[in-house]
């Protein structure tokens, strides 16, 4: 990562901006169509419903994104098209799941981050509507305790207190983060 509009700000990147906005590039919107057609060859506005359903409707990308990059992914030899009547059904090519296979990690945080945002944008209806399970903590209510959304709430506003930190404290902050990261993930974040 760095500091500048390099990968890792985009929403395959490290994930930090899809939540303040950041549009979903062209480069991940192909990956993301490819890792659905490797669960199931499927037909464009299939693809389309499934994006939305992931997200919780936060992420429905248009057939205006969509066909064009299904025939980019086409003309690259990552997927083949089954002729369906005026309908065309895509799927998985050999050269598109040797791409994935490259990417599986970046995929992998891709469809997190949607999941996630499905899982947050469920508990804000829920605490709008006055769901009685979400207002009481209700722990089936969206799957995050309240352990969890508190420890992640702390954390953020302990970095916040840091901002102006100098460049050995934040070294000593990168530091407390990486252990806990391999602790979390149960590898070395490096």
């Amino acid at each position: 990562g760095g500091r500048g509009g390099d990968a890792d700000d985009s929403f395959g990147g490290d994930g930090r901006h899809f939540a303040r906005g950041r549009k979903v590039t062209a480069d991940d919107l192909q990956l993301m169509l490819l890792g659905l057609l490797e669960q199931n060859p499927s037909h464009g506005y299939e693809l389309i419903k499934a994006l939305g359903a992931m997200s919780n409707g936060f992420y429905t990308p248009s057939p205006g994104m969509v066909y064009p990059a299904l025939t980019y992914l086409e003309e690259l030899g990552y997927a083949t098209v089954e002729q369906e009547g005026s309908k065309k059904r895509y799927h998985l090519a050999d050269a598109g799941r040797a791409h994935l296979q490259a990417n599986r990690e970046r995929l992998s945080v891709m469809f997190n981050k949607l999941k996630h945002v499905a899982r947050k944008m469920d508990w804000m209806r829920q605490a709008w509507s006055g769901d009685p399970r979400a207002a009481a903590g209700d722990e089936d209510a969206a799957g995050w305790i309240d352990e969890f959304v508190h420890a992640r709430q702390a954390i953020r506003h302990a970095l916040l207190q840091r901002t102006d930190a100098s460049p050995a404290e934040q070294r000593r902050i990168a530091a407390i983060l990486r252990r806990a990261t391999e602790e979390i993930t149960g590898k070395d974040p490096a």
